[in-house]
């Protein structure tokens, strides 16, 4: 079966008088284990970043603050388009999806990563990632 991205929610904990938490915990809400945390942040408004898939690593991403609307394709021309602009939700991205992200509102991007980074695992050419196995 092939894993298709998907909207995640975070359980979230607090009230609007004193605020809210959410949590990620491994295999819980996040579907593998998180190798790499990191987040984008002083992004101006209407940036577009991504431009790029993955061969093997899988994302969770979140908006912690602002809105970050992303477009995602799969190799047989299927998009799915996603808006983030609650950070009690996260966007499921499995590996094999080619990636648009714009920024908007001083958006700050929170990423959960399955692996470490590896500059070999990015296929940064469209073309090329239509041509994947």
């Amino acid at each position: 079966m092939i894993e298709k991205p998907h909207i995640i929610e975070f359980n979230k904990i607090g009230s609007s008088e004193l605020g809210y938490i959410s949590v990620a915990e491994n295999k819980d809400q996040i579907p593998f284990d998180i190798k790499r945390v990191y987040w984008t942040y002083l992004t101006p408004n209407e940036v577009q970043r991504g431009f790029h898939a993955h061969k093997k690593l899988s994302q969770v991403i979140v908006a912690v603050s602002g809105t970050i609307k992303l477009t995602l394709k799969d190799k047989e021309g299927l998009e799915y388009a996603f808006v983030l602009d609650n950070p009690s939700i996260g966007l499921y991205i499995p590996k094999k999806y080619w990636r648009e992200i714009s920024f908007f509102q001083n958006a700050v991007l929170l990423c959960l990563a399955s692996d470490k980074f590896d500059e070999n695992d990015y296929i940064r050419d469209f073309n090329d990632f239509k041509d994947i196995k």
